[in-house]
Order: C-alpha cells, then structure tokens, then sequence
C-alpha cells in the first residue's frame, strides 16, 4: 500500500505493509493522500509488518532507547506511540522506516484510548518526520495558520481553546484559502500547512478530545505568503474589536503559542534526538528567529473576540482597509 502527500512543503511518499495503520495515516491525511506521486519524494515513510527489533549490535548509545551509527539512528518505541523507528538519510532525502512493537502498556493505551492512539501515531509516522526535515531546510514549526481573506493574506495565532481554528474555518467556508486551522512552516516569509483534519465542535469525523469532531479543510493552500499578523485573544465586551500590535507582543504570542500546543509536546524531544544521533539540522528550531522576522517585516493586530458571534474577520479586517 503506498500513498503521496504535500505537506509542511515537503513531498511524502508512505510505504505501509500493515493495512490499519495505512488507514490511520490516510485518516490524518484528511482526504489528500494520492495513489501518485508527482515528484521525488523528499521524505519517506515506510512501516513494515516485520515485529524483530532493528539491529544494533555495535551501534553506539546516544540516549536510554536510542542508538546512532554512521548518519543513522534507531530509536525504540519512538514518542511512546508503540513504533521503533529507523532514520537514514541523504541530501536531499530522509527515509523513516518503523515497526509496531509497542511494550505491553502502550499496547493496552492503544486499545483502551483510541482518540490520543491515532492523534499519536499520526504524529510519529507521518507529522514529525516531515517538521523534522523541513526543519533541516530552514523552516521552523508554528502554532499558526494563514489564510486569504476580504483581499488579504492574515496569518492568524492564538493558544489553543481561544478560537483560532473557528475564525480560519469560518473563513474558509465563505470560499477563502487557508493552509490549515494548526500547524505549520515558515522561513520567516512563506508559510507551508500540515497536512491534518480540522478538529472543531460539529465536526462529523472521528471524535477527539474536548468535545471537537475532524473533517476536511475545503479549499486548502499549499502554502501562503501572509501580508499581515493578526493574534487572537478573548475579550470581555460583547462584542469584537482590532487595535494595533507591538512587534515584540507579536512574536511572543507567535513562540508561546507554538511551545504551548499539545500537538508538539512530543515534537521537542523528537527532534532533538535525530539532530543529536546525525550532527544534522538544528539541536533547537529557531523559532523566536523566524517569529522575529515575520513580524518585523508585517503589520501586526490584535484581535479580542467577542463573547457574542459578530463580524467575521474578513469584515473586521476590510474596516481596516476602509479606515486605512
């Protein structure tokens, strides 16, 4: 079974010999994995039925569970979601290669909490190694999405919980782009989405955590050059209102946003080890960097949302455009 997806601007390739996890992976692929490749791929994916342990006789300790040899790593039941992984890699590629051998009490968590199992495994299998190599060319993660609206190109960040994902999907469904409503790339100019299902109460996929249902992102972009930031936050009043933001509170709000989601708990620790097991990519994302820079070059705005539904954010951002 093999698949292709554009995601975080990377091209995946997924090579999968065990038939419920290649589900799973085109389940968080959220409709967009294709049976045809349109380029080399840069990433590869590959999870085989084989159950043994990768061979490491010789291989030297680099952390507990985790080994390097000659610009490879394994690393035993990579981010506890039950799968060891084996990293080698070359300029312009990255093969992953994994195998299910969760120990006995991730196994039971798998079956018992099947909602965290498959937002897991996702993650491990087809989201981290693409972050992780987009990471080696210049693109850090964000906790961010961008999307087109009302003539214009807001790339919008906020905690999760605050709103974030209603506002981009509201906007979305009116016919804008967006590249995602949670994660994403940049290299301070242009942002890449990942690739994933939306997670908003009403949706009518799988269930997950705090009430929230998946679905699919209409009118997804590949990737957007934004022209503004816009930073959410929840206001008192009734009703919703634009002000001006400082430079610095822009690029907090772009960073604390990032280390905060829960999606990239696991992303960190990740990461870290493959650049310590390869001498390759950065040891830390320079995300402060490239928050630093996207909102230095942008014109930055906070948004308090209103505890009443009101105008959506392609009208608060054309008063803007009208006022200007």
């Amino acid at each position: 079974m093999r698949g292709f997806l554009d995601t975080a601007g990377e091209h995946l390739a997924i090579e999968c010999s065990i038939p419920w996890v290649m589900d799973l992976l085109a389940e968080g692929a959220a409709g967009e994995l294709r049976r045809a490749g349109s380029r080399d791929a840069s990433v590869g994916v590959r999870v085989e039925a084989d159950r043994r342990s990768f061979e490491i006789d010789g291989w030297e300790p680099l952390a507990r569970g985790a080994w390097r040899r000659n610009g490879e790593v394994v690393i035993e039941n990579a981010c506890t979601a039950g799968f060891d992984l084996h990293l080698k890699h070359a300029p312009e590629h990255a093969q992953f290669t994994f195998r299910w051998r969760p120990p006995p009490r991730d196994r039971v968590a798998a079956r018992l909490l099947r909602s965290r199992f498959h937002l897991l495994a996702r993650a491990t299998l087809m989201q981290y190694p693409v972050l992780w190599w987009a990471g080696t060319r210049g693109r850090v993660p964000l906790h961010a999405s961008v999307c087109v609206v009302a003539g214009s190109v807001p790339l919008v960040t906020a905690p999760s919980g605050i709103g974030r994902s209603t506002v981009v999907l509201a906007e979305a469904a009116r016919g804008g782009q967006a590249t995602g409503d949670n994660l994403a790339v940049s290299d301070g100019i242009t942002v890449w989405g990942l690739v994933e299902p939306t997670r908003v109460t009403g949706g009518g996929g799988r269930r997950m955590p705090h009430g929230r249902q998946e679905g699919a992102l209409h009118h997804r972009a590949e990737s957007l050059v934004p022209d503004r930031i816009v930073v959410l936050r929840r206001g008192q009043s009734d009703h919703s209102s634009l002000s001006s933001c400082s430079t610095e509170a822009a690029t907090r709000s772009l960073v604390t946003s990032t280390y905060m989601a829960g999606e990239l708990r696991r992303y960190w620790v990740f990461a870290a080890t493959l650049a310590a097991g390869l001498g390759h990519g950065p040891a830390h994302p320079p995300i402060t960097e490239i928050a630093a820079a996207l909102a230095g070059r942008l014109p930055c705005y906070s948004l308090a949302l209103g505890r009443r539904p009101g105008a959506s954010l392609s009208e608060v951002l054309d008063a803007v455009e009208v006022a200007a």
